[in-house]
């Protein structure tokens, strides 16, 4: 297991999505989650290593993004 790709991804869910203004759809979706590795891949973390503990990163993802919006976080 890996807690330091889940740290990794709730710093970066927080910065990225959390306090951007970013749509649901799919190409929004997409795009975070290429960013997301690209980033992990800058910081030393692989996509496994986020993916083995949190599961599909497009799912987390755009679960972040829906549950900002009915929540009414920004």
């Amino acid at each position: 297991m890996s807690e330091r790709g889940a740290a990794f991804f709730g710093r970066w869910i927080t910065d990225n999505v959390m306090r951007g203004k970013v749509g649901a759809d799919i190409v929004s979706v997409a795009e975070l989650t290429s960013k997301l590795f690209a980033d992990a891949r800058a910081a030393g973390i692989s996509e496994e290593e986020i993916e083995e503990e949190i599961g599909s990163a497009y799912e987390a993802i755009l679960a972040a993004i829906v549950g900002s919006k009915e929540t009414g976080k920004p």
